[in-house]
């Protein structure tokens, strides 16, 4: 057997491989893992951290996180207090062994440090990914279907597909599509709503409001500032999550401000009201207004012609898009088309999707073991390839800020080629991507197909070697390390060890066990958790929910064998020996409790569907925090079989999961 697990020595190492005693401001422990605060993160030895036999990942981020597992951590943040003579949770002296030169050089690099990682951009841009990461599922399988409508409509249009029959094909198809595709701006001001705290059906309200649905082409509401009638989707995607970023300010402030009596009924109506004014009459106008003044530049950059019209219009095409100002382009095709028999402007402007799928390759190249990711390119590539760009700009490139702007210049690329070769047009307005290449005109679908590979391979060499930030670089060498930690610590921890101190007692004759739904919400695969320690299952494998309801239900039958002090998680230990982490919220920590009414103590024995907790998942959300409660399995070693039978829309007490022993 292998040696006992050492708090101590892993104690010891931390300190050392965390710059020594004097780096650490303070410590303090959660239910999985050592949170350390540094003053230099530089000083930090990664590597050696996770090569830590009983450390199972390392992040190095705003804090310093060092996974070790239920049980373990407690015995470890105890070892750390008696090593250093420091407390848990309180900031040490050890500046006053330092430098006044040397602190204050610490504190401008811990200050400059903090504002890049809280700054309002990157901020936004993770919001940005928590709207449309959800959405995945619906983009891709729409999109593929988008694609193979547009393949048999651009071969319909080509005369390559002749009859009724392909018509009606396309026909269901594209409907199908529509589903997602026409209201895309209903389930981002949904989804906008759930991240902003704002009440999600308000969100999908607002969502629908720049669909202008019941305007009569005849009767247009007029653009405030210029008189000019006012287009569906005009301000797009981005002009939603803003409205609804807005309406979740007013909403929180009239929740504060209405009488609990009447709060039903006027909040509600004034903030509708409020938002779909400002909608309409500001922020859609705002859009026309720029679009107008685009259609100039447009024009000039088209008469200069050549490669450079070809890379300016490749490289701002997708900005247009996110702003709902490509529609200006539709009369500029139309015109094209009627006067000169085809448009060169569309070939051009389909580079934008090429250069976001080799940006997207470049991602999956550089960032491999990041599983979340992955598989996000995974589903959106074949679709981005089809010309359907929304999953690859929303989910992938978009969030991640940096990626964004190289797949613009990869796009650009494709553009300069289009544009150096010349006279590549398509003969009407069609979906871009490989389904267009039916649509060019003269025989010229080589020099289309050259711009492609041109942004394809522009899109992966840029983002490759400048588009890939640094933190997503620094997470993802840390899942990777985990992984191998992980074996680590499954080879050097005895599998019968406690995990923590209260004494429980387990049946060897229980071979098979099941996870019932915690709590009333939206259940997912344990991979699809924000936090990165648990998407890779580093902990362990299980489920995660967001939560619809306040009260928390025990996800299987056991004894209650920890309760962290502030209350966000707590451990169940089967008759089987199962070790049932509930994690209720993601950096609930620093919450101290405060939302959290833990029903249970420590050694208590429960069934599955007693009352664990009740929670105040608003003042969760009102503290900046996610409110994703995480189920999961910490003794994995034990298990022989784990399927998840069940995710989607879930009600608390429905067995969602079984697990095999060994």
């Amino acid at each position: 057997m292998a040696d006992d697990f050492n708090a101590k020595k892993v104690a010891e190492k931390i300190y050392e491989y965390s710059g020594g005693v004097d780096n650490v401001e303070s410590f303090e422990n959660c239910m999985t893992r050592i949170r350390i605060e540094v003053f230099d993160h530089d000083k930090v030895d990664e590597d050696k951290l996770k090569e830590l036999p009983g450390v199972l990942g390392v992040v190095n981020d705003e804090q310093l996180q060092v996974v070790i597992g239920p049980g373990k951590v407690n015995k470890v943040d105890a070892a750390m207090e008696a090593y250093s003579g420091n407390k848990s949770g309180e900031k040490s002296d050890s500046t006053s062994n330092r430098s006044q030169a040397a602190e204050r050089a610490a504190e401008v690099k811990a200050e400059t440090k903090e504002k890049q990682k809280k700054s309002p951009f990157k901020s936004l841009l993770k919001d940005i990914a928590n709207i449309f990461v959800p959405m995945i599922p619906a983009f891709v399988g729409s999109g593929l279907i988008a694609g193979i409508a547009a393949i048999i409509s651009n071969l319909i249009t080509s005369k390559t597909l002749t009859g009724e029959a392909w018509d009606q094909v396309a026909l269901v198809l594209n409907i199908i599509k529509n589903g997602m595709f026409t209201y895309l701006p209903i389930y981002t001001g949904i989804n906008a709503a759930r991240v902003w705290g704002a009440t999600p059906t308000l969100g999908g309200v607002t969502g629908a409001v720049v669909l202008l649905t019941g305007m009569e082409p005849d009767a247009p509401i007029k653009n405030l500032f210029n008189g000019s009638a006012l287009a569906a989707n005009q301000g797009g995607i981005i002009g939603v999550i803003l409205a609804v970023w807005l309406l979740s300010v007013i909403e929180k402030k009239m929740h504060q401000w209405i009488p609990d009596s009447i709060d039903i009924i006027i909040t509600p109506m004034v903030s509708l009201l409020l938002i779909g004014l400002a909608e309409i009459f500001i922020i859609m106008p705002l859009a026309g207004f720029v679009s107008d003044g685009l259609v100039g530049g447009i024009n000039w950059v088209l008469s200069v012609g050549g490669a450079f019209s070809g890379f300016v219009l490749g490289a701002l095409f997708l900005p247009m898009v996110m702003l709902g100002l490509h529609q200006i382009l539709t009369p500029i095709h139309v015109q094209m088309i009627s006067q000169t028999g085809n448009t060169p402007l569309l070939p051009i402007l389909a580079m934008a999707g090429g250069g976001q799928v080799g940006a997207a390759m470049a991602l999956w190249a550089r960032l491999r073991h990041d599983r979340k990711l992955v598989d996000m390119i995974k589903g959106s590539l074949p679709v981005g390839i089809l010309g359907i760009g929304e999953p690859l700009i929303y989910a992938v490139t978009l969030p991640l800020g940096r990626p964004f702007i190289t797949a613009c210049i990869g796009g650009g690329i494709g553009g300069a080629v289009i544009g150096a070769i010349g006279s590549i047009g398509a003969i009407a307005i069609g979906p871009s991507g490989l389904p267009l290449i039916p649509l060019i005109d003269h025989g010229r679908w080589w020099g289309y197909v050259l711009g492609l590979i041109a942004a394809y391979i522009g899109g992966f060499i840029v983002t490759y070697f400048f588009g890939i930030p640094k933190d997503k670089l620094e997470v993802e060498k840390a899942e990777a390390a985990a992984e191998q930690a992980g074996a680590t610590i499954a080879e050097t921890t005895p599998t019968d060890e406690k995990t923590d101190d209260t004494e429980v007692q387990t049946d060897p004759t229980v071979t098979e066990e099941s996870l019932e739904v915690a709590v009333d919400g939206e259940l997912k695969n344990i991979t699809e958790t924000f936090d990165d320690v648990f998407a890779k299952k580093t902990m362990g494998d299980g489920y995660i929910i967001e939560p619809e309801s306040s009260k928390v239900y025990a996800p299987i039958g056991g004894t209650i064998s920890s309760v962290f002090p502030t209350k966000h998680a707590l451990g169940i230990t089967t008759a089987g020996g199962l070790e049932i982490l509930v994690h209720l919220g993601i950096d609930t920590v620093d919450l101290n409790g405060a939302p959290f009414d833990v029903q249970v103590t420590e050694g208590q024995k429960v069934a599955a569907g007693d009352l664990l907790a009740q929670v105040d998942w608003q003042a969760v959300k009102d503290a900046g925090k996610s409110t994703e409660t995480i189920i999961a399995i910490t003794n994995m070693d034990q298990v022989a079989d784990y399927s998840l039978n069940k995710t989607g829309r879930v009600v608390a007490k429905e067995t969602v999961a079984n697990i095999k022993l060994k």
